[in-house]
């Protein structure tokens, strides 16, 4: 029998495993695919892997700038590209298998369900069968000692599944035509031209690669701007950076009906005002976000709830079934890998009991988009802080202010903070330019600490950095801003 049973082996599962392991609490993982989940394996790190590659095109294509002499044009070799994403994926998988090792987490492979709830006088229990999945890519060798199909009971079960792309009717994923996130990571060649369904950070990032390498994009997105979960001005500024690299943007608009062909796909792309236009493109990729895996897990027989497609749970991944928890994707927005880890570890740390922890404040979860530009942030839009009540102070600087990011020929974007203004708390952080995603963490850092102007504006930054930017904008919503 074991402590704590974690069903799903991603970001927020493997690392709730290794932290229960450390607080000394038996634990096993199962997994039905493989190690390290869609982050790892078809998610954020073989996606950097692909955006490092486009953006060493976008250098190469202006490398006379730096001073630097080619002997002709870059050519983007596709196949290499995703067999150098595809091997950072595995070798992704079997760190995750090795950490698992090391800490003595067993490994279940099969896919697992729920047949009893734990109760105060016995343990839960899951029923593991042979996964009928077939991979999508090789699997790492498996720790030492792995276990399969079976019953295992534990005193507490830990749902971590994860989530998948959701579908539309109508533009249904075929992998041939209409791709979506997995099909778009291993193209079997360069299309020419390519329609992106939503403008979210799957489908920014995608468009922002494959623009890279000479497709032809356009990006379909039902609502009126771009990036719809940023602040407008971010949001705004960078519609015009991707719009400078070539990238077409239709606003306000949904594709009502597209027609598959031997040589790619007509859309329909309806306009908010009944308009009609017609885009062919060889393929689309269907980037309408994503849906948690809920199904097959048996939380309906044990009573488990479960809401729009995600389990419902407390700040500490607790279900309304004492003993069962839910973390990541599977437990609801925001669907990121960092806070999967975040709750994993609360959850067995709530679990073992320790006390000097705090619930998840969905607040101060910082978001990144990898195109180019760069998007991050943190808290509340301007607009969200307002219509929350507050009075506001609202700081920006430009990367054209900064020395660095004119040494690195990187001066387009803007760093924007906002403040309350009675109590000078920060309330939000949105950044828009080169290497940002890096940066963001300085303002959760402040947030998390409830630091005040005061602090920021008296915290040395060195010189000369892109950092010294988050200062600035501090120091501009105080109207004391030095290098604007």
């Amino acid at each position: 029998m074991y402590d704590i049973v974690i069903i799903g082996s991603g970001p927020g599962g493997y690392v709730a495993a290794i932290r229960a392991a450390q607080l000394g609490l038996r634990t096993a993982v199962v997994e039905r695919e493989h190690l390290a989940g869609i982050c790892s394996n078809w998610g954020c790190i073989p996606t950097k892997a692909l955006l490092r590659s486009a953006e060493l095109m976008d250098f190469i294509g202006h490398a006379e700038t730096f001073g630097v002499a080619l002997p002709g044009p870059a050519a983007p070799d596709l196949p290499a590209m995703v067999a150098r994403s595809r091997r950072i994926a595995e070798r992704m998988n079997g760190g995750v298998g090795f950490l698992l090792r090391k800490n003595k987490v067993d490994v279940i492979w099969g896919e697992g369900s729920l047949v009893r709830a734990p109760t105060a006088d016995r343990p839960g229990e899951i029923a593991v069968v042979a996964s009928a999945r077939p991979a999508r890519q090789p699997q790492a060798p498996l720790p030492k000692g792995a276990l399969g199909p079976g019953r295992y009971q534990a005193k507490h079960i830990i749902v971590a599944t994860g989530a998948r792309p959701r579908s539309l009717p109508g533009i249904e994923v075929d992998g041939d035509r209409v791709w979506s996130y997995f099909e778009a990571m291993v193209p079997p060649s360069l299309p020419k031209s390519l329609l992106v369904v939503g403008s979210g950070a799957i489908g920014i990032e995608f468009a922002s690669f494959y623009r890279s390498l000479g497709t032809e994009v356009t990006v379909v997105e039902v609502l009126p701007r771009i990036l719809p979960v940023e602040d407008a001005d971010v949001a705004a500024f960078a519609q015009k950076q991707f719009e400078k690299r070539g990238i077409r943007f239709r606003l306000g608009a949904k594709v009502a009906r597209i027609e598959r062909g031997p040589e790619g796909v007509t859309a329909d792309v309806e306009r908010g005002d009944g308009t009609v236009e017609r885009i062919t493109a060889e393929r689309v990729i269907s980037a309408v976000g994503v849906t948690g895996n809920v199904e097959g897990l048996g939380l309906e027989a044990v009573g488990v709830a479960v809401e729009r497609g995600t389990i419902t749970v407390d700040g500490f991944g607790q279900t309304n079934v004492a003993g069962i928890y839910a973390i990541g994707d599977v437990a609801g927005a925001p669907m990121l890998a960092h806070k999967a880890e975040h709750e994993g570890v609360l959850c067995v740390e709530a679990i073992a009991g320790k006390t000097a922890i705090e619930p998840l404040d969905r607040t101060r979860i910082p978001g990144c988009t990898y195109g180019t530009p760069q998007v991050a942030s943190v808290g509340l839009t301007e607009a969200r802080a307002r219509e929350a009540g507050h009075a506001v102070r609202v700081g920006r600087f430009p990367f054209a202010g900064n020395g660095k990011a004119i040494a690195l020929g990187e001066d387009q974007g803007f760093v924007k903070t906002v403040f309350d203004a009675g109590t000078g708390k920060l309330l939000g952080a949105h950044l828009v330019g080169a290497e940002v995603t890096e940066l963001i963490h300085g303002f959760v850092v402040a947030m998390n600490l409830e630091t005040t102007e005061q602090e920021l504006m008296h915290t040395i930054f060195p010189h000369p950095t892109l950092s010294e930017m988050m200062k600035e904008s501090v120091l501009d919503a105080y109207g004391e801003a030095i290098n604007i």
